[in-house]
């Protein structure tokens, strides 16, 4: 089928399906069979009324030409219940394949993605991947519902009636079966051709679907803007690429049918008049004749709808192709066995040393950075935007990668630790918080699934989520809607600040978790914070430096590494950056 290299990746990720996509295929072929099997019993049954006791199944022992006409009834009921029996298999077998592939590889697709570092996600758009885990799986699975069958019989039309013709007369075989390797042969070609086409069409729907994502994301900016109408030219011009991509294609794939048309008809015209004359000159029974124009119908049909099989087949293709790229795109992220027990996490110093990171194609972001946080100690992060406040803890989760030197914990380089057991030895509580469209006892439990309900409330009464939940009226079932939209910004903190605290992680990350609140709320989160730190080693990265005043050490960032190092108080007195940048956020600077 043209270019295999894609048929065959998909095939070899169905490798444990073997068994069933050859029980399918042998299902496909015996349906085929059996239904072409009508036009040999109208030809029997013409040679019966022509030929009487001289017909040829008169010559297999049934003399009478009623008895004959039974037998034929008898025959073909028999032969529609086996046709019928087969497509329902094939039908089952078929449809089944279909949803179980489309099942395991959108499964096995977000699985990869999910084990991709953070680079991974920031060169691509969320909307192309989408609409790979979406749209292109599902043009596997149209495929594999109907096109392969479709494939599989039309294959064995061509093979069962060029032997039947062959039996029958080959000279009539020869003129009629001519244009099929013509017609196999301008498909590949076709299919060919359109699979540029159809590349083009699936990486258009992928930008397309981009867009789209990042518009309904982003509907309160576009409406507050009063943007609606650039977002729907902005749609419209991609949708028109989209429009276009396609168009290419469907002109290219609608003359396909038409050109088949006119092969074909040179074969039925060649049985026409070469049977027609062979049975005029009493070199061909009449009934013999009648299947050769019968059969000759029968592959016409089958033939004509190649075109739109082999265009559900090149859709399939460019949307496996996208669909195996990310399925076989390497993991950035290696890692190690190490799996230390809780009390040796809980107890060890995490050890940064000599490292730089920059992000590609900017400047470095840390240069030599030698730091040390303690055990149980709470560090305060603070520093300008870009200082590298978040890359710091992206590093840690590793969710970047060191450009060079290390970050030990526990004794050993992040890189030798198991992934799982490192990132569970960690909560985050990230700036963007995100809430899963469930309820906040749920939301909570995200946690530490298996934690009970006591536990979960015990979680949200450290982070002062109880009051506001016991005022709702649903209480610990109210639904937060999709990324938490039906709370404030406040309270979605403190579902998150709750749903670390559940975890009871060795190290507590917080990533500005009051800078977008009010004054009171982030009271409230501060006093949440002051709990939950004690007697464990937590990272609290901060631009209001009220969150941080109570920190056992406060780190300043500061062109590439630490430029202060100190308690709140030590670093006042100091008189530099932190200094200035306390008496900015007290109103002290004049």
């Amino acid at each position: 089928m043209g270019e295999s290299g894609p048929f065959r990746r998909l095939l070899g990720h169905m490798g444990s399906h073997r068994g069933t996509i050859r029980l399918a295929s042998f299902c496909s072929i015996t349906n085929k069979i059996w239904d072409l099997a009508p036009p040999l019993l109208i030809g029997l049954a013409v040679d019966v009324v022509v030929e009487r006791e001289d017909s040829f199944l008169a010559s297999l022992g049934v003399l009478d030409p009623w008895h004959q006409l039974i037998l034929l009834s008898v025959l073909t009921f028999a032969i529609w219940g086996l046709e019928s029996l087969f497509e329902y298999f094939y039908g089952v077998l078929w449809r089944n394949l279909a949803q179980t592939v489309q099942h395991e590889l959108r499964l096995d697709t977000f699985g990869h993605v999910q084990r991709q570092g953070m680079g991974w996600f920031d060169e691509r758009q969320k909307g192309d991947i989408l609409a790979i885990l979406n749209d292109d799986i599902n043009q596997l699975e149209r495929f594999l519902d109907k096109g392969a069958n479709d494939l599989l019989q039309v294959s064995t039309t061509v093979v069962v009636v060029g032997a039947v013709f062959i039996a029958i007369s080959w000279q009539v075989a020869l003129f009629a079966v001519l244009p099929i390797p013509l017609i196999v042969w301008g498909s590949f070609r076709y299919q060919r051709s359109l699979e540029p086409r159809y590349a083009e069409v699936r990486r258009a729907a992928g930008a397309m679907n981009a867009l789209l994502e990042n518009d309904l994301s982003g509907m309160s900016t576009i409406q507050s803007f009063t943007a609606e109408d650039r977002e729907i030219k902005r749609v419209e011009a991609l949708s028109n690429v989209y429009r276009e991509s396609n168009r290419q294609a469907i002109r290219l794939s609608a003359a396909f049918t038409p050109l088949i048309r006119m092969a074909i008809l040179v074969g039925f015209t060649a049985t026409l008049l070469l049977g027609g004359w062979m049975t005029l000159e009493n070199e061909l029974a009449v009934g013999a004749y009648s299947v050769l124009v019968f059969m000759t119908q029968r592959l016409l049909w089958p033939l004509t709808r190649l075109g739109e099989t082999f265009d559900l087949y090149q859709r399939a293709m460019a949307s496996s192709t996208r669909v195996l790229d990310v399925l076989t795109s390497p993991t950035e992220v290696e890692e190690g066995e190490y799996k230390p027990d809780e009390e040796t996490v809980s107890g060890a110093p995490i050890v940064l040393k000599d490292l730089n990171f920059s992000y590609p194609g900017r400047d470095p972001v840390f240069k030599n950075l030698n730091l040390e946080l303690k055990a149980g100690e709470t560090v305060g992060v603070v520093g300008s935007t870009g200082s590298g406040k978040t890359t710091l803890i992206r590093l840690l989760l590793r969710f970047a990668e060191p450009t060079s030197g290390s970050i030990h914990w526990a004794g050993k380089p992040l890189p030798e630790w198991n992934l799982n057991r490192l990132r569970s030895s960690m909560a985050l509580v990230d700036q963007h918080i995100t809430l899963f469209p469930t309820t906040i006892l749920e939301n909570i439990r995200y946690g530490r699934p298996d934690a009970s309900d006591d536990e979960v409330h015990q979680a949200a009464q450290l982070a002062e989520v109880s009051e506001f939940v016991n005022g709702l009226p649903d209480g610990w079932g109210t639904l937060v809607g999709e990324g938490g939209h039906r709370l404030s910004g406040g309270q979605r903190q403190r579902l998150a600040i709750a749903r670390a605290v559940l975890k009871d992680a060795p190290l507590l990350i917080l990533d500005e978790a009051t800078s977008a609140v009010d004054n009171e709320t982030e009271a409230a989160l501060q006093r949440s914070i002051n709990k939950i730190t004690l007697n464990r080693t937590a990272v609290i990265i901060a631009h209001r430096l009220s969150t941080v005043r109570n920190a056992d050490r406060i780190l300043v960032l500061e062109n590439g590494g630490v430029s202060e190092d100190g308690t709140h108080e030590k670093l006042v007195e100091m008189g530099g950056a932190y200094s200035r940048m306390w008496a900015v956020q007290t109103g002290q600077s004049s």
